[in-house]
């Protein structure tokens, strides 16, 4: 459900979805899985707003389970392009990959209660017969996306990668107050706007 509201102007009233009229104001909600339909839509909303007002902040509100890897690397990448300072908000929790698109934000908040999840890189629903050297070619791309994904993490966390690689063998789930003193998150949030 998403709710109207109404917005008085000089030809009346004006209806809007609630979701439509904090985008007005520069707000994005991403409460989804990390694929390839719910990352064009953020990468389009990213590329609007920045055009629109470039340099004016831009705020995500995240609230996803992960997904993609190669979907999740291109937000990563169109945010770190963008003219306009992009603060992100986490509002459940940023697991995997949303953890990833948190990083690549300037200022990255976590409410109070909210969690974030870093990990390895798996590749899930691996079926059928496969010859070795299928499978050494998907374990030398999981590999290298580790590298990239435990890069990222310590470019913006201010850790080594030796550190990051250490600390995601195993699922890391952490409250706002693990997160800041990780460096992953920058602080709690006080206030939206």
């Amino acid at each position: 459900m998403n709710p109207m509201v109404l917005h008085e102007s000089s030809r009346g009233f004006d209806a809007y979805t609630a979701e439509s009229s904090l985008f007005r104001h520069r707000m994005i909600f991403f409460n989804d899985e990390v694929n390839s339909d719910s990352c064009k839509a953020l990468i389009e909303s990213l590329l609007h707003l920045d055009m629109e007002m470039p340099g004016e902040e831009i705020l995500i509100l995240l609230n996803s389970p992960g997904g993609s890897v190669i979907d999740g690397l291109a937000v990563y990448d169109t945010m770190q392009t963008l003219k306009s300072p992009v603060k992100c908000i986490v509002t459940g929790i940023a697991a995997s990959m949303g953890s990833i698109i948190f990083c690549g934000a300037k200022e990255r908040l976590m409410l109070p209660h909210s969690k974030l999840l870093i990990h390895e890189p798996f590749r899930a629903g691996i079926s059928g017969t496969k010859h070795a050297l299928e499978l050494e070619k998907e374990a030398a791309e999981l590999m290298e996306y580790r590298q990239i994904l435990a890069g990222i993490i310590a470019k913006h966390s201010g850790r080594t990668l030796q550190e990051v690689l250490d600390k995601t063998k195993e699922d890391c789930l952490m409250n706002a107050k693990q997160a800041i003193e990780f460096g992953i998150a920058t602080g709690v949030c006080k206030k939206f706007y």
